[in-house]
């Protein structure tokens, strides 16, 4: 059992928290793709090499891919609030150590600083997740899931301009000004969650599984420049298995994992991690596939000839349409559950793919398959952290969600080394450089379409939910309901007493019961002499919110077995914190 408290007054969370937060996400999503529009020209800008700039993308990746899962953790430990402004904080610092070189090393520096904050994701969702009602968390999860893509689309045009127009690092000053703006957001709306993680932070773990990601996506980001049957690729890729399974050994013995690999090996969560690979790994193919085919001369026979602002804003709507598609997510999954709707989103991409293949010759064809796209990967990025949130306890939210987002982030390394090796490949060299072919392009679409198909077998795997929200039986669905009067009645849940700091019991607490996909499955006062019982509607997971004027909140965790015994669990309410 795992109790909970908090180390400020709780706060309610406004109506502002959930656009705070997306546009957060949003922010750090824009690091992924601002330098897109001068990929080409990253070796005369910074006066190096080709493959030597390629780092100034890489470090971004491989710094995101490790800050995910850490600060996922620490956010369940000392504050996702907390964690999630550090988050944005080393963001901006990076961006303004980047806007101010021309180096290569101190650029490499910077970017890898910005792709700290792929951590704000996950600590978001964990943050709605404590504060939100139920009725509004399937959309707001929803929104803060597709901010990655958003902040992907949205960031092309907008790069596209800045830099066809003035010197490239504004670009980087921009990004800072970006962050400062988010951090001042959340600091005057976000409100700290109570919900905290019991024991410490797994340094050895953090260590180990960071070595281990590093081994493994240094070699499938520049196993293209280094030959993939080379030695350095080779060796690398032994290493990281080897490392990552002592990682995992030490984890599994560990009595405070970084990650809880018993809990990521439940079907529910390891199929959907899976299945965020192949998500991740249709989502690039468009954004690597659609602006060199539109920015490439006519003069090829099948470049659409478009400017680098133009191409920018025929990709957007790609973006645009994931932002759009959290409220139609979250009234299918309500009715259907967010398995179907994982499944039908990735159904909707390969659609947009498997049409893809005859609309490539004309600029406005371009803009149809974004649409399609945009609203297929917003279904089924939607759909991934609520399938998360609800096979893993409150306190593990965080880091589940840091893990998941890793994986996505996994899809998109591979599908960046694929079709960058599967373009390099079927290219025709005209005076010395390399120019992408329509064959290239078209196989890159067959392997976004076999991708997600892969992810569709997957999630057909997936435990169907067991009990329709409609159709579960509660002791009480709102205070007005709640009676005093039915303390003792508990058949099959929790009861007993809500007590203060010295032990004296506390009436008409407000006791919540929510269960592990985060919905309230019941709620009651404590009677006079400070009792409550709850009943529940299955067997699982709980956690038991409470709260009381004068006190400060509690959240206390705790399993039922599923059996007709109610479980004896007192709650005491810790004393409330003044601030000075």
């Amino acid at each position: 059992m795992t109790h909970t408290t908090t180390d400020q007054p709780a706060r309610g969370a406004s109506g502002a928290v959930v656009p705070v937060l997306a546009f957060a996400g949003i922010v750090v999503a824009v690091m992924q793709t601002l330098l897109v529009p001068v990929i080409k020209d990253l070796p005369q800008l910074l006066g190096t090499e080709p493959s030597n700039a390629t780092w100034v993308l890489t470090s971004t990746l491989l710094s995101g891919a490790v800050a995910t899962p850490i600060m996922g953790r620490l956010g369940d430990l000392y504050g996702k609030r907390r964690m999630l402004i550090l988050s944005l904080a080393v963001m901006v610092v990076g961006a303004l150590v980047s806007a101010l070189t021309s180096d290569l090393l101190t650029m490499i520096v910077g970017r890898t600083l910005q792709g700290f904050a792929m951590g704000a994701i996950p600590l978001g969702i964990g943050l709605m997740r404590d504060m939100l009602p139920r009725e509004k968390l399937g959309s707001a999860m929803a929104l803060m899931s597709s901010s990655i893509g958003v902040g992907g689309g949205l960031a092309l045009p907008a790069a596209a301009l800045v830099a066809q127009h003035t010197d490239w690092h504004a670009l980087f000053y921009g990004a800072a000004g970006l962050g400062v703006v988010s951090i001042a957001l959340t600091l005057l709306v976000v409100p700290e969650s109570p919900m905290r993680a019991k024991g410490s932070f797994d340094v050895v773990g953090a260590l180990g599984l960071s070595t281990g990601l590093v081994l493994l996506l240094l070699p499938i980001t520049k196993g293209s420049d280094w030959g993939w049957s080379s030695g350095t690729t080779l060796g690398l890729f032994a290493a990281s298995v080897s490392v990552l399974l002592l990682w995992g050994l030490f984890e599994l013995r560990h009595s405070a994992p970084l990650v809880d690999l018993r809990t990521t090996a439940r079907r529910e969560v390891l199929l959907t991690n899976l299945a965020s690979i192949m998500v991740g790994v249709s989502f690039y193919v468009v954004s690597l596939v659609l602006p060199q085919l539109l920015q490439l001369p006519k003069a090829t026979g099948y470049g659409l000839g478009q400017s680098m602002v133009s191409a920018g804003l025929l990709v957007a709507p790609l973006g645009l349409t994931m932002m759009f598609t959290a409220p139609v997510y979250a009234r299918l999954s309500a009715k259907y559950g967010p398995k179907t709707t994982l499944i039908l989103g990735m159904l909707i991409i390969a659609i947009g793919y498997g049409s893809g293949l005859g609309l490539m010759s004309a600029a406005w064809q371009s803009l149809v398959i974004a649409v399609v796209l945009g609203a297929g990967i917003g279904l089924a990025y939607s759909s991934l952290p609520a399938l998360i949130v609800g096979a893993v306890p409150a306190s593990e939210t965080g880091a589940a969600n840091g893990l998941n987002t890793l994986m996505r982030s996994i899809g998109t390394s591979v599908s960046s080394a694929v079709i960058g090796m599967v373009l390099a490949n079927t290219a025709n060299h005209v005076g010395g450089v390399a120019v992408p072919t329509m064959h290239g392009f078209r196989v890159s679409f067959l392997i976004a379409t076999a991708a997600v198909a892969v992810g569709v077998l997957l999630a057909v795997f997936l435990p169907k939910r067991s009990l329709p929200v409609q159709h579960t039986r509660l002791r009480a669905s709102s205070e007005e309901e709640a009676a005093p009067d039915h303390a003792g009645e508990a058949l099959r849940g929790f009861h007993g007493r809500v007590l203060d700091a010295q032990g004296v019991p506390v009436a008409r607490a407000k006791v919540t019961l929510i269960d592990r996909r985060g919905r309230q499955a019941g709620a009651t006062l404590s009677a006079q002499d400070g009792t409550y019982a709850l009943a529940v509607p299955a067997e699982g997971v709980y956690v038991l919110a409470a709260k009381a004027a004068g006190h400060g909140p509690l959240a206390s965790s705790a399993t039922h077995a599923g059996d007709d015994l109610a479980i004896a669990l007192d709650l005491a309410l810790p004393a409330e914190t003044v601030s000075a």
